[in-house]
Formats: C-alpha cells, sequence, structure tokens
C-alpha cells in the first residue's frame, strides 16, 4: 500500500486518473470536474510518493481534504490506493460510501469529514498538534483552494500553527486563481498570496503544481525545514487536462453531458 511511483508513472497516472473522476462525475450528473482536475497532481504525488500510509504505523501521516468539494478526486486516489472498490456509478446516491463531499464514517481512508471549507487548516493544525505533543514522527498534510482562503478561519489557523511551531504540518493551495463566483483576484483579492503567508510566519514554497519534479522537491523541502509550518503555493490551471475545461469557471461545479464526456476522454486518450 506504500510503494513509491517514480514520476513517469505517475504522469501514466495522472490521465487515468482525471478519466476515472470525470466518468464519476458524469454518471452522477453532478459533482465538481475544475477543482478536482486542477488538484491531480497534487494528490498522486501525496498518496503515491510522499505520504507514509502504512495502515499498520500508528506514526503514519494524516492528510485532509479541506476543499471536500474536490472529493471526486479524492475518491479516485483512494480506489487506486486500495482503500476503498473502484466504481463510477456511485457518487452521490443516497446511502453511498461516495458522498458528495467526504464523509469519514462512510469512506474507508477518509479521516477526516470536510466540505464547509474554511475548517481543515485549524483540524490539520489540531492534528499536529497532538503528534507534537505526543512525540509521534506524523506528518499532516492539508490540501485548500485558493477561493477557500477568503474565509477568515482559514487565517485563525495560519496564526495558531506558526505560534506551536507545527513544522510537521504542510499546507498546500491549489491555487487555479478561479472560485465559483469567478477569477478569484475579483471576488475577494489574494495578493500578494506568497506575502501573507510570509507574514504569517509560514515557510513559503512555490510551485508549478502539475509538475511532479516540482511538486516531489517542494514536499521535500517541507519536510526538512524545521520551526515552522510550510505553506506550498502550487500554481495549476483549472479543469487541467481537458482544453474545454480549462480556466473555464463554469465547469467548477458542472458535470460534462454525453458529447463532452466522449471529447474529454478522446483528449485524455481514455475513450
Amino acid at each position: 500500500m506504500n510503494k513509491k511511483l517514480t514520476v513517469p508513472e505517475l504522469e501514466a497516472l495522472s490521465k487515468k486518473t482525471r478519466a476515472h473522476l470525470l466518468k464519476m462525475i458524469h454518471d452522477a450528473k453532478s459533482g465538481h470536474p475544475g477543482g478536482s482536475l486542477s488538484s491531480v497532481e497534487i494528490m498522486l504525488s501525496l498518496y503515491f510518493n510522499v505520504m507514509n500510509r502504512d495502515p499498520n504505523d500508528p506514526e503514519h501521516d494524516r492528510f485532509v481534504l479541506s476543499k471536500g468539494h474536490s472529493a471526486p478526486l479524492f475518491y479516485t486516489v483512494l480506489m487506486e490506493a486500495g482503500y476503498i472498490p473502484e466504481s463510477t456509478d456511485q457518487l452521490r446516491l443516497y446511502g453511498s460510501i461516495l458522498q458528495g463531499h467526504p464523509d469519514a464514517m462512510k469512506t474507508k481512508g477518509v479521516e477526516i469529514s470536510s466540505g464547509s471549507l474554511g475548517n481543515g487548516l485549524s483540524v490539520a493544525a489540531g492534528i499536529a498538534a497532538a503528534a507534537k505533543i505526543d512525540g509521534k514522527k506524523t506528518r499532516v498534510y492539508c490540501l485548500l483552494g485558493d477561493g477557500e482562503c477568503d474565509e477568515g478561519l482559514v487565517w485563525e489557523a495560519a496564526m495558531t500553527a506558526p505560534s506551536r511551531k507545527l513544522d510537521n504540518l504542510t499546507a498546500i493551495v491549489d491555487r487555479n486563481m478561479l472560485q465559483i463566483d469567478g477569477c478569484t483576484e475579483d471576488v475577494v483579492c489574494l495578493e500578494p498570496f506568497p506575502d501573507k503567508w510570509k507574514a504569517f510566519n509560514w515557510n513559503v514554497i512555490e510551485c508549478d503544481g502539475h509538475s511532479f519534479d516540482e511538486l516531489l522537491d517542494a514536499f521535500k523541502q517541507a519536510a526538512s525545514h524545521k520551526g515552522q509550518p510550510t505553506v506550498i503555493v502550487a500554481h495549476t490551471t483549472k479543469g487541467k487536462g481537458v482544453s474545454f475545461m480549462e480556466n473555464n469557471v463554469g465547469f467548477h461545479g458542472k458535470a460534462p453531458n454525453d458529447e463532452e464526456m466522449a471529447k474529454a476522454l478522446s483528449e485524455l486518450g481514455e475513450d
């Protein structure tokens, strides 16, 4: 369950992952493709190269999906990692283990229920603080959306984590510049975004969020940094991998129809 994949293996898996999550959303006729597609390389890097996922290790790493609407990606990764059975037709069905947002009571591999935006970093900081108190080597990773960073609770957690010297905490922001209402800078301007985190006393790393090489290097730097939590500002493209979805805010929460699905799968080489 904890085998590390090489960059070429991760790159091959990224297309498969994109096709699978889109099939799930298409079959459900509901879901969020844009932010799921933009986070593929981030999630695959974590689950198949970076994190200690050994369930028998009491010091295994923990993951919090703060932007819970990217659940289709999360479920696809959990399927690929062997936590849950593979399927494409169970997303958002009543009683299914694949709810619209992650549910820790229903889905193996989901440790924290999420979806109410802004809460994830606080939860992650709490887990990291507990690990510090217990003397565990556990590292905690939290994936946020950039639009989510409009929430004040994000910045309360951002103040708290450095004051506790939580160097076992890494936040990753999917900086795709779009949220449900449009461009992030038109809704609530976040820039200068990296400087804000630096002012809150975080170790800040910027990288191309679609480059496995850059992501893996960023995670390596974060793991070796002492005395501060790290935030990785991963510059991404909303809807990455499907031409008509890229930088298209309309696909923030719109399922592809049959024609769009066929075109997307053709572009991904999965038809």
